[in-house]
């Protein structure tokens, strides 16, 4: 018989993000930040390559960031919600770790592959820091997916990509759990 970890498990079944938004100080200190990375670094890597690093963002790094959001939007035309959107995850940000994907070149393990431990280590990450008690949330947006702001911000190589920004900090308010999903509508049990 297996041997049962139910605080594990009541935490996976219980846990939710915390808006970015409703993140303040303080924040976890280095070796705190260094045991959470410890943990995310845990996941499955398909073939042991490591396809992804870690970048850890400091409050002192956010205006830059932000400003640079602001700047690659009105670069792209984007309107300006989209700008504001943009920017706006750095201006409140205290502490982030951007999951940095990188494709290494391999025979047995595809490109597709590499990506999805790049997003699983981005939810170990999420995890591990709402585990060790900090409010956490996996932000993208159109920021982590342009390629002159990837450069510019994070001088990422041609091979690497953001794979999200995990913002960790104190919260302010627990959100309401909201709706899940209807497990009867998504699952297919096959038995023969």
């Amino acid at each position: 018989m297996p041997t049962p970890n139910p605080d594990a498990l009541d935490f996976l079944l219980s846990r939710r993000s915390r808006p970015a938004k409703t993140l303040t100080t303080p924040v976890p200190d280095r070796a705190t930040v260094q045991k959470i990375l410890t943990a995310a670094a845990r996941t499955p890597d398909h073939g042991k390559l490591e396809p992804w690093r870690f970048v850890v963002l400091g409050a002192g790094a956010m205006p830059r960031l932000a400003d640079l959001a602001e700047q690659r939007g009105r670069a792209l035309g984007l309107d300006a919600e989209q700008i504001t959107k943009g920017r706006t995850q750095f201006d409140q940000g205290n502490l982030a770790i951007a999951v940095i994907e990188v494709q290494k070149p391999s025979e047995k393990i595809p490109p597709l592959e590499q990506t999805y431990s790049a997003g699983a280590v981005c939810l170990a990450l999420l995890n591990a820091a709402l585990a060790a008690g900090w409010g956490a949330n996996w932000l993208s947006g159109w920021p982590s997916h342009d390629r002159g702001f990837m450069e510019q911000a994070l001088d990422l190589a041609p091979h690497e990509k953001i794979a999200g920004f995990i913002h960790i900090g104190t919260e302010t308010s627990t959100p309401p759990d909201r709706p899940r999903p209807d497990l009867g509508a998504i699952t297919t049990w096959v038995e023969t």
